[in-house]
């Protein structure tokens, strides 16, 4: 499948262009940045060229690859999808909700494939260990803590992310916990929130199933005392979340391109579709809309 990869910063350099090299069935066909200088730098360690224009990139291919701040994505992707691409969106679709439900509307109306790469969706340990916990009934309650070190002192590339900054762990980690626990407990009915110290959030999630969830998600964390947790409790007992293996994210990502393919030539929609993604980021909203209100008096 002819693909292009947009955006180019660490992601991109790390996970997306190197998966995309590597995949057999994927011709990255080239890049495009906002900053022309650093698309030329990419598209010269991933042997491919670079593209002035996003537009003239959809038109040479038959999928894009997304790397991109999410409310630089969403509008993005709303063109590549009217130009008949495949979406291979990143997480969240986008942090506002009508800006996620037109990339939803664009990939109905076009008929083209999506998957929003939810990382612990396509790792082989965790994805397994979400699909067995969607087929046990009886949960009564989910939890899931990112107690993650990003800007508490971590030395990594995704300490500069602006956007990360700007919105904070509830819009970076939060799809991720949430795309572990929706599976297995439904569709959020109900949504309060606290804030912490930091960019620290609690979220209290009421489910269709009738159980609930708490989340706790935070990049201000010291990196002693990091962890990413996740558990279920109900009649099957306490399921606890696997770690997956080492080996950082461009396996996961070859599977979801792998995903993406699937669909494609299927037809088939993938559990992880843009629909998914537009509910993760309404629940996200909502969580931010409690937050901005305050506790109840």
């Amino acid at each position: 499948m002819r693909i292009g990869l947009l955006g180019t910063g660490p992601w991109a350099r790390l996970t997306q262009g190197p998966a995309l090299m590597e995949h057999p069935e994927a011709e990255l066909v080239g890049v495009w940045g906002r900053r022309a200088e650093a698309a030329q730098e990419l598209a010269g360690r991933l042997d491919t060229r670079a593209y002035p224009d996003a537009d003239a990139l959809f038109a040479d291919c038959e999928a894009v690859a997304f790397a991109l701040p999410p409310d630089v994505q969403a509008p993005l992707a709303v063109r590549a999808a009217a130009a008949g691409c495949h979406l291979l969106l990143d997480k969240p679709v986008a942090t506002a909700v009508p800006a996620a439900r037109a990339v939803a509307d664009a990939v109905t109306a076009s008929g083209v494939a999506s998957v929003v790469f939810f990382t612990l969706r396509f790792a082989p340990e965790t994805s397994a260990w979400v699909a067995a916990q969607s087929a046990t009934d009886g949960w009564l309650a989910g939890r899931a803590d990112w107690f993650s070190p990003v800007f508490g002192g971590a030395d990594t590339p995704y300490s500069t992310s602006q956007w990360r900054k700007e919105r904070g762990a509830l819009w970076d980690v939060g799809p991720h916990a949430l795309s572990l626990l929706l599976p297995p407990l439904g569709e959020v009915t109900g949504v309060t929130a606290a804030s912490g110290p930091g960019d620290l959030v609690h979220l209290a999630l009421r489910h269709v199933s009738g159980a609930s969830s708490a989340l706790t998600l935070t990049h201000t964390m010291p990196p002693q005392a990091s962890s990413v947790t996740a558990e279920l409790r109900g009649s099957a007992g306490i399921s606890t979340l696997p770690e997956r293996a080492d080996g950082g994210a461009v396996r996961p990502f070859m599977r979801a391109f792998d995903a993406l393919l699937t669909s494609a030539r299927t037809g088939e929609a993938h559990a992880c579709d843009v629909h998914f993604g537009l509910r993760v980021t309404e629940v996200l909203a909502r969580a931010e809309r409690a937050l901005a209100a305050g506790p109840p008096a």
